[in-house]
């Protein structure tokens, strides 16, 4: 056999004794990028600001995100303090300020910041348009007085609302992605779940569209993790609680 020349053997036993001798300390590795987004919540009974934050890192060009921490705003909902819209733009000042305390200062101008509406300002919006608008107006001023990167206000409509609905649901089970035991971002290999919203006047059932041009109608198409999801959401009005709530006294009563 061949032999490896002395001096080769040499320097390959002095580079694995320095090797093991530097403290992986010692190597600089660049500190992951924290970045942060707000939204606000504005349902028909209250207003929540909500935190996230994600590095970096992405999985198939999509983020990972996490709640970092939320400030419910007091007072009533956005459309149920539409008499008087300025209150409402001064209701938010407390949880603005208890965000710029969460976030770091120098990332505030960076920091998104939106917010959404949904059922209840939309009714607003069909029976008292210029009520709305007024509403929505005011709001607008407000958060953009604010130091971070005002997106806008937006009015959901229903199958936004239930595909972002059909995005958490699906987020939290880990069915877009998953860890693996070194800790990276893997496939996770599991279908879609559908999300069953239940409210007082309806019921929503979101999932992935089987018709292709009924999804392009009526639904949502999303491009998540690297792969494309179109979703589609069946309405069925008076099934939500408040109606099953009657069926159950009728049928007591009789």
């Amino acid at each position: 056999r061949e032999l490896l020349p002395p001096w080769l053997v040499i320097v390959a036993g002095l580079t694995g004794i320095v090797l093991l001798c530097v403290s992986t300390k010692d190597v600089p590795v660049p500190p992951l990028r924290t970045k942060y987004g707000i939204v606000l919540d504005a349902g028909p009974s209250h207003t929540i600001l909500f935190i996230y934050q994600w590095t970096t890192i992405k999985a198939d060009n999509t983020g990972v995100i996490r709640e970092c921490s939320s400030c419910p705003v007091r007072g009533l909902g956005v459309s149920n303090s539409s008499d008087s819209p300025q209150e409402v733009g001064k209701s938010l000042a407390p949880c603005l300020n208890w965000a710029q305390k969460e976030i770091p200062a120098e990332q505030h101008s960076q920091t998104p910041l939106y917010l959404g509406t949904t059922t209840s300002t939309k009714q607003l919006n069909i029976t008292h348009p210029t009520l709305s608008a007024s509403l929505l107006a005011t709001l607008t001023v407000a958060l953009k007085s604010s130091p971070f990167d005002f997106q806008g206000a937006h009015i959901l409509s229903g199958p936004e609302k239930e595909a972002f609905n059909w995005v958490a649901v699906n987020y939290v089970l880990q069915n877009f992605f998953k860890y693996d035991w070194r800790g990276q971002l893997v496939p996770s290999g599991k279908g879609m779940a559908g999300v069953l919203s239940v409210q007082g006047t309806s019921t929503q059932l979101t999932s992935k569209g089987q018709e292709e041009n009924q999804v392009l109608k009526e639904g949502v198409r999303l491009q998540l993790y690297g792969q494309t999801h179109s979703l589609y959401t069946h309405h069925c009005p008076c099934h939500g609680t408040e109606q099953l709530r009657r069926r159950l006294l009728s049928t007591l009563i009789r």
